[in-house]
């Protein structure tokens, strides 16, 4: 039998395991111990770490995964994003990689349609290299021109190539029409237009 607590015959306790608290759950694997009724005990807690000091955030575990940080159990918050796939089909296109974990399968490509464009070497202007595609277009014979004949006006115009044609080649802008009459009063009258 146990004993739980250890008296001398002058009434003086050595030894008082009654009011101990030590459980096999608390004490150490493989420690041992005695209980609050004397008998010997062996730990049980796997608890290997102090995660007092820890200080990872929910946002930084993946979500449903739990975690030791500050002496608590916690569980992740972080997205899992696995294999993101995006695409560029313009210039101004800017991909934003949302927050979270990614499985290194996600990918950010040119739109196909795009591509095939820039692989297309007669696209790009000879001696010019785009995303290492090099140029071979020289604009000759390649692009169509357009000479024009302008009507004059009083007000701005904007002189542009017509539908299907690359650029004006030359642009003939008529004279403003100007009549000189002379007149009863002896001087010259100047007509503009018409």
């Amino acid at each position: 039998m146990a004993n739980s607590k250890v008296v001398l015959n002058t009434g003086e306790v050595l030894i008082d395991l009654t009011k101990d608290s030590v459980t096999p759950e608390k004490l150490a694997k493989g420690e041992t111990a005695h209980d609050k009724s004397g008998n010997q005990i062996t730990g049980t807690n796997t608890f290997d770490v102090d995660s007092s000091e820890i200080t990872t955030t929910p946002a930084e575990v993946l979500a449903g995964k739990t975690f030791a940080a500050g002496g608590q159990v916690k569980t992740g918050e972080m997205p899992n994003n696995e294999g993101k796939t995006y695409t560029i089909s313009n210039a101004d296109d800017i991909v934003n990689i949302p927050i979270g974990f990614h499985d290194g399968s996600g990918t950010v490509s040119i739109a196909p349609e795009e591509l095939e464009k820039l692989k297309n070497p007669q696209n790009i202007k000879n001696g010019v290299v785009i995303m290492g595609q090099p140029g071979a277009f020289t604009g000759e014979g390649e692009a169509t021109a357009q000479a024009k004949e302008v009507t004059p006006s009083f007000e701005s115009q904007t002189v542009l190539p017509d539908e299907g044609v690359d650029y004006l080649s030359q642009v003939l802008v008529k004279p403003i029409p100007v009549t000189r009459t002379e007149n009863a009063a002896g001087g010259v009258t100047i007509t503009i237009g018409g």
